[in-house]
């Protein structure tokens, strides 16, 4: 007897902890399909689409994107008119029916790109609002057809520049190209370190104050002058501002400006009379006579010159007649001699007279 009540309770205790396990499996159930109360009121609501875009029964009914309710049933509709082919019923917690007006729209949804799908009803502004078995006005879903078609486009192209990548990896693992050789390349590595360590040679040369970088950087003498240098420079710039000296009159000075533009002005009239051939200059350049008479001129100093060269006339033969050259030559010494003799002595050539009548 006692060995049947300890069975009994055994099986006892099997079943509450198999209903429990079944209590908390429908829990989870109802969590799974998107249902976040279990004794709450509930209605239905229907709309009609042309496609309904793979999505399933069970799927999630948002407001606004706030979690409402779930799709209860999906089916043709048995309709032929447009956007009415497939018929969607959603199971709507009845405590939302105040928020959603009449007019508000129906539209199919996604997280993302390639999401899980959800009916989102964008919330009207009418005053009426709906009730159990209304109907939702919906979007044409070739829309949202167009979104996933351009976002598998979009992974098709990132998948070509991922393939891309990925070949540039291997590249460069390889050791081939610039950056690869940057990356495996031995020698090149050891040039890197060696231009490095030269560079922090450099820097501590620097710090040390030696070579002339160094003493730019570390002497204060030479940081005196050049301050010296720029105050000067700054106390030139304020001359010229105030228009202190020549280079300040220039800039400042209103009667030199005046004359400046007055010269110009006078310089511009005498081009234009010099274009319209007026005075000497203007005629030189545009009298057709003058050009002539100056033609002439030249012409006629050209032949002199070739019977010059030719040796005609006095000029011709001092140039080209040898004999001519070497008696004037040879007159020219004597008379040197003559000029020599008389003026060491002058008595020799002076003779005096006298005659008595």
């Amino acid at each position: 007897m006692a060995i049947q009540n300890k069975a009994s309770w055994a099986r006892l205790k099997v079943g509450v902890l198999a209903l429990v396990a079944l209590i908390i499996l429908a829990i989870l159930v109802f969590l799974l399909t998107g249902q976040t109360t279990l004794f709450q009121p509930k209605g239905q609501l229907v709309t009609y689409m042309d496609d309904s875009a793979a999505m399933t029964e069970g799927s999630p009914v948002r407001l606004n994107g706030i979690l409402v309710g779930k799709v209860d049933k999906i089916a043709l509709s048995g309709l032929n008119q447009a956007r009415r082919i497939v018929r969607i019923d959603l199971q709507i917690a009845s405590k939302w029916f105040d928020s959603i007006p009449v007019d508000s729209i129906a539209s199919i949804s996604a997280e993302n790109v390639l999401g899980a799908k959800f009916i989102n009803i964008k919330k009207g502004t009418a005053k009426e609002v709906v009730r159990g078995g209304s109907e939702l006005a919906s979007l044409d879903t070739r829309e949202f057809d167009d979104v996933v078609q351009q976002g598998y486009s979009l992974l098709e192209s990132l998948r070509g520049i991922l393939k891309r990548v990925d070949a540039i990896v291997a590249t460069v693992e390889v050791g081939k190209g610039s950056i690869g050789k940057l990356l495996v390349d031995e020698e090149l590595y050891n040039k890197v370190i060696s231009i490095t360590n030269e560079v922090d040679m450099m820097v501590k040369t620097l710090n040390k104050g030696d070579g002339t970088l160094g003493k730019l950087l570390h002497d204060d003498k030479l940081y005196g002058d050049v301050r010296g240098t720029v105050a000067r420079l700054d106390g030139l710039m304020q001359g010229l501002q105030e228009g202190q000296g020549t280079a300040g009159k220039l800039l400042k000075d209103p009667a030199i400006y005046d004359e400046t533009r007055a010269a110009i002005t006078d310089v511009r009239k005498l081009l234009a009379g010099l274009d319209k051939g007026e005075g000497t200059a203007g005629k030189l350049l545009k009298s057709n006579d003058l050009h002539d008479r100056i033609a002439l001129s030249i012409t006629k100093l050209n032949t002199m010159l070739d019977k010059v060269n030719s040796g005609q006339g006095t000029l011709g033969q001092l140039l080209v007649n040898q004999q001519l050259y070497d008696n004037l030559a040879g007159a020219t010494h004597e008379l040197h001699g003559l000029m020599k003799d008389f003026r060491s002595n002058p008595k020799k050539f002076l003779k005096i007279q006298l005659h008595l009548f």
